[in-house]
């Protein structure tokens, strides 16, 4: 018999009732370590007390107005994104998925509007993740996305990651855009070298395409700069922004500068919940914490602490762990045993981590971890790698 929540998920056999700062607490009052941090979504850790102040404000005084009418809350977070990004205008949706499906439209209207209704391709990259709506996972084209639910939207063409070659051939003056995330989480926290970044940057000039980045993932500071597009020193036409942004309340974005989204006009896009007055105001809140250069500079002082020790797993783990990879606090084991196992054995210290692609354990912890809880968080995956090793023996 089907259970009444639809089957869709792998879920781990634990449920938690409380969470605060680094820690969630399961039914039966245990606490654990959370390094997933909900995909890199809770921003800031578990009830942070400025966004539990936001939001309870908010909700005494508006939930939801419809974009029907003018959401003071919306404006603002919009005023915020603009004044600290390269955008000129913002629209906001609920998730990253439905920020990839107006990332498309965008695109698509853009050059409709130029005159050129046939220039619709977007080039895309193995082991992307763009989100699950129909639009989303043909842009991703792995055959685990799109498997049995075809056909499949046209007007996407999937290239190797960091094939050049294969880039320059593919990249004509009849593409609409180029897609692609500044580091792959899902794929196995991959980044694009700050030179492939600019090289595709100038190669999107040459031929007109735009640049469109999903930032979804490693956007919010994740990776120690507001957004990870930032440390190429280049900037895009349109970039899909969610997870952190609301801190936990879901919340999602598309920024574009004027010329990108100059087809977008009344009547071509909408949303009924993006923008409320209770998400935005959230948002801004975790904005105007994440966006302070002194807070970034934390970011990136707790994500050496973590590389050191990560280091020194590694060196004492060498049949467990094989390689450290990514940026900031989005980081990532590459595992020679079962990524699975190793997630499994941290459940079984009290830690959670999150499985990715390339056999891969990404750590993605709350961007103001304490520095204790980076020493605890070395202890128990130690601990971890170490029943690993056990259970192979």
């Amino acid at each position: 018999m089907i259970s009444s929540v639809l089957p869709t998920y792998n879920r781990a056999p634990l449920a938690f009732v409380k969470g605060e700062g680094s820690w969630l607490f399961a039914e039966d009052g245990s606490r654990y370590l959370d390094l997933g941090s909900g995909i890199a979504v809770n921003a800031l850790g578990h009830a942070h007390p400025a966004l539990v102040q936001t939001l309870a404000d908010q909700a005494a005084k508006l939930w939801h107005v419809s974009n029907l009418y003018r959401i003071p809350e919306q404006e603002a977070l919009a005023d915020l994104l603009v004044e600290h990004t390269f955008a000129d205008t913002v629209f906001f949706t609920n998730s990253g998925t439905e920020a990839a499906e107006l990332a498309i439209k965008m695109v698509r209207k853009y050059w409709y509007d130029k005159g050129q209704p046939d220039r619709t391709e977007i080039l895309t990259f193995e082991g992307a993740f763009h989100g699950r709506s129909t639009g989303a996972i043909a842009a991703a084209g792995s055959e685990k996305m799109v498997k049995g639910f075809g056909p499949l939207m046209p007007g996407f063409r999937t290239l190797p990651f960091g094939d050049h070659d294969a880039l320059r051939a593919a990249l004509t003056d009849k593409t609409a855009a180029v897609m692609i995330e500044p580091v792959q989480g899902e794929g196995g926290i991959r980044p694009l070298p700050d030179a492939c970044l600019k090289g595709l940057r100038d190669l999107c000039d040459q031929t007109g395409a735009l640049l469109v980045l999903d930032e979804v993932q490693c956007g919010m500071g994740r990776t120690g700069k507001l957004f990870a597009h930032e440390w190429a020193g280049i900037t895009p036409d349109i970039m899909m922004v969610a997870k952190g942004i609301g801190g936990g309340f879901p919340l999602g974005a598309v920024l574009a500068t004027e010329n990108a989204a100059s087809g977008m006009v009344a009547g071509t896009h909408g949303s009924t919940y993006g923008g409320n007055p209770l998400g935005c105001a959230v948002g801004a809140a975790v904005m105007r914490i994440v966006s302070d250069d002194a807070f970034l500079a934390d970011v990136n002082r707790k994500a050496g602490l973590f590389r050191q020790g990560f280091e020194g797993l590694i060196a004492a783990h060498p049949a467990v762990f094989e390689a450290v990879r990514g940026q900031g606090l989005m980081l990532g084991l590459k595992c020679k045993a079962a990524n699975t196992d190793v997630v499994k054995a941290a459940y079984g210290q009290h830690m959670l981590t999150v499985p990715a692609a390339d056999n891969c354990v990404r750590l993605l912890p709350a961007l103001n971890i304490p520095d204790a809880d980076i020493a605890e968080a070395l202890k128990r995956l130690d601990a971890a790698a170490t029943e690993v090793e056990r259970n192979a023996a």
